[in-house]
């Protein structure tokens, strides 16, 4: 069997009981959200309830109403950045922002947006301290990757919100590679605006996501998209109501069922359970690196304040062959290049070469990360 190492992209493999709520709307529920009031319908509602309802115990989040259900992450930073935005604003980035967060805002700019990148240091964290000189009157909004696709690197969000805060900046945290197994406070973070997958960390299925608001950010985002909702239905406006204003047209009602019983999993499973596993195989990859020659380890060295994202740059040879040989020859799946991330591998010296990204998760073993160190010997020497 393949040993599975690319959990950064998308977990695998998934908690039984999300295929097979996945499978059960399928092939017994039918119906479509808040089209209609049959039996299907009305469970479907039900689901989508206690779906947002457990998001907004992972993420203390206090209103439901808040919590909502998207195509995925990318679709979510891009309701906040171009739903919020307008030309004269001016916005702060991270210096390792993912293209979903970056192409929206270039598109933005090339309308009359401008924003400036928090740098980061070589191991690509942020200090805090830095965001204040780089605001503006005009500056509208902030958003930051919690944790870094490519180096793993995992952002003081609280410190961060606590800057913003105080000269009134809205912050929009990306929890794309901490949601689900790193603490998330919206609450205590002061956060305005958190996007995550449904298909990373949570270990549902893709194509489903959420984007949890603040009450006084949800009341003055605008809807990207309009259209159809289930509600309201003798309005040709958007309705105001929420979910409703932010969902229009028909969801990926299976993706919801797979994405609750997804959280179910992981809420019982418990977040500092899911931390702890990760951050013992990342602990036992890192610690097998040391002293390793033919290849570069970007990003932090320690465990601390780092997720579950080991990039490595081969020394002796071009990272495409190296992940090709790990795939033909040792059976490990991986992910090599930039990670739609080249901001993160500008910032981590390792552009334009790109990074072989090894990522464990909750179903990785001790033996699979072993393999794929003695593998990462072999092709270094």
């Amino acid at each position: 069997m393949p040993i599975y190492l690319d959990n950064a992209a998308t977990s695998f493999p998934k908690p039984p009981a999300v295929a097979q709520a996945v499978l059960r709307c399928l092939t017994e529920v039918g119906g479509s959200l808040n089209r209609g009031a049959h039996a299907s319908v009305r469970e479907a509602g039900l689901t989508a309830l206690l779906l947002r309802e457990g998001l907004c115990r992972l993420f203390r989040h206090g209103d439901p109403r808040c919590c909502i259900l998207t195509s995925g992450n990318t679709m979510g930073l891009n309701m906040v950045l171009r739903g919020w935005l307008r030309p004269g604003d001016h916005c702060l980035v991270s210096a390792v922002e993912h293209n979903a967060v970056m192409r929206p805002l270039q598109d933005l700019a090339l309308g009359g947006v401008t924003f400036d990148r928090v740098p980061c240091d070589g191991a690509g964290r942020l200090d805090p301290a830095d965001i204040a000189p780089l605001i503006r009157p005009s500056t509208r909004l902030m958003v930051m990757a919690h944790g870094s696709n490519v180096g793993g690197a995992v952002q003081d969000a609280a410190a961060a919100g606590a800057v913003c805060r105080r000269y009134g900046v809205p912050l929009v945290l990306d929890a794309a590679q901490t949601a689900g197994h790193w603490d998330v406070d919206f609450t205590g973070w002061g956060l305005s605006a958190l996007s995550v997958p449904g298909h990373k960390g949570l270990m549902g299925p893709q194509g489903v996501g959420a984007l949890l608001l603040s009450p006084d950010f949800a009341g003055k985002l605008s809807p990207i998209v309009a259209g159809g909702t289930g509600s309201a239905s003798d309005a040709e406006r958007q309705p105001h109501s929420l979910p409703d204003r932010f969902e229009s047209g028909t969801p990926n009602l299976p993706g919801i069922y797979g994405l609750k019983a997804a959280v179910d999993f992981v809420l019982d499973t418990g977040v500092e359970a899911l931390h702890q596993r990760e951050a013992a195989l990342t602990g036992r990859f890192l610690a097998g690196l040391e002293g390793l020659e033919g290849v570069r380890l970007a990003g932090p060295r320690g465990t601390e304040n780092r997720a579950g994202v080991i990039s490595l740059d081969f020394l002796h040879m071009d990272n495409a062959q190296a992940a090709f040989l790990l795939e033909q020859d040792y059976g490990i799946l991986t992910r090599c290049g930039l990670h739609c991330a080249p901001a993160a591998h500008r910032a981590l010296g390792t552009f334009p070469q790109g990074t072989v990204r090894f990522s464990p998760g909750w179903f990785t073993t001790e033996e699979e990360i072993d393999a794929a160190l003695a593998a990462v010997r072999d092709l270094a020497e």
